[in-house]
């Protein structure tokens, strides 16, 4: 496509409607990219409604060729990820770009130029990406996997993206893996020695989370989180107000018999979330819940019966970890969400992830299990 780029700041809520829009005009070919719902995008990029603009200073950015949009970018800085340890990854002078997407290789050129002089001109010296747009939410750019869709609150990217982005000098940081697994067959008789030992544990108590409880549940999952994930390469912490948030949005899909927290000798040390895959659910709704998609999902959300489960987040308290209880627990509440899963959703499959991959312990628990790595997410680095 011949003419000149031009890369604008989007401004009021005509542009912001355009940026929305244009994930997916380009992708609307890809059979395996889910649209996410509309009105959720337009919650996720709006400062008062997704905290993290609570502590982070973001720029949205379009390109256009001829008066079309054909690409855009955020650029952001995460004001908790400045304070963070370097060697964790983050830390002082590291900005992010990320909700990329261009239609060729010389929109997405410019738009990423575009990303890195805001950064540099807020002062910035480094840039992790991408990042859509708190580590929390998607991270890495999907560099294995693009042959079938994700799962929920999962990315999915052209796979062009790759080159152009190492084409400007980018470096691998670190590397996301999600493992899948066949939850119908039963575990190898070791581990299920493991969970009849800690069965017969008077001190091990495994138990679903309550939703008459829903907010000291909650917060008893974010605590262990906050602590276990601590000392992880780009950990940055919950606040109140995200802890909040994102309780807010998980609950709908909170089913108590697939969130389990352990409790040893009655204190709360470890959890594991599981969610069913609503990517099942949305993608036939192409992103808008109008005029019979709301009344859908909510039949859905009833009683969901899906194919896959994921689980997005595990978390056994440090003081705690490599240790083999920490081990045995990871293995109990696996088994019995698997059960669950099998018996009241009609689940086939399991999908673990993220993990990095240097996380040694879960990935030896993913091994352990009989998964294998199904997608991997890069995220990238570079000198400012």
């Amino acid at each position: 496509m011949a003419g000149e780029i031009s890369i604008q700041p989007v401004s009021g809520k005509r542009d912001l409607a355009a940026f929305i829009d244009c994930a997916y005009r380009l992708n609307a070919s890809d059979p395996n990219w889910v649209a996410p719902l509309r009105s959720e995008m337009r919650e996720l990029l709006t400062p008062g409604k997704n905290p993290f603009f609570d502590h982070a200073r973001v720029q949205f950015f379009l390109a256009r060729r001829g008066g079309d949009v054909v690409g855009r970018i955020s650029a952001h800085i995460d004001e908790l990820a400045l304070a963070q340890p370097p060697e964790q990854g983050m830390g002082p002078g590291t900005g992010n770009w990320g909700l990329f997407e261009a239609v060729d290789e010389a929109v997405g050129v410019a738009l990423i130029r575009r990303a890195e002089q805001w950064l540099r001109e807020q002062g910035m010296t480094r840039v992790l990406a991408p990042l859509s747009m708190s580590v929390w939410e998607e991270p890495g750019l999907l560099v294995k996997g693009h042959d079938h869709a994700p799962t929920v609150m999962m990315g999915h990217d052209d796979a062009r993206y790759q080159a152009w982005i190492e084409g400007l000098e980018y470096r691998r940081a670190k590397s996301l893996l999600t493992y899948e697994l066949d939850i119908t067959q039963d575990f190898p008789p070791l581990l299920q020695r493991i969970i009849a030992s800690g069965e017969r544990n008077e001190k091990i108590r495994i138990r679903k989370v309550d939703k008459r409880h829903f907010e000291r549940d909650a917060a008893i999952i974010m605590g262990i989180l906050n602590d276990a994930w601590s000392d992880n390469w780009g950990f940055v912490p919950f606040t109140e107000a995200e802890i909040a948030y994102a309780g807010k949005k998980l609950k709908p899909l909170v089913f108590e018999d697939l969130i389990m927290i352990a409790e040893l000798e009655g204190e709360p040390v470890a959890f594991m979330m599981t969610l069913p895959d609503a990517n099942e659910a949305i993608a036939p709704l192409k992103g808008s819940l109008w005029p019979f998609g709301w009344l859908k999902m909510l039949r859905w959300l009833r009683r969901p019966r899906v194919t896959t489960m994921r689980v997005p987040l595990m978390g056994v308290l440090k003081r705690l970890q490599s240790s083999r209880m920490a081990s045995q627990l990871a293995f109990m509440m696996i088994e019995y969400i698997r059960r669950n899963s099998i018996a009241n959703y009609g689940a086939t499959r399991g999908e673990i992830g993220w993990i990095l991959e240097d996380n040694k312990g879960m990935i030896a628990i993913a091994e352990a299990i009989d998964s294998f790595v199904n997608r991997e997410y890069l995220i990238y680095e570079k000198s400012l």
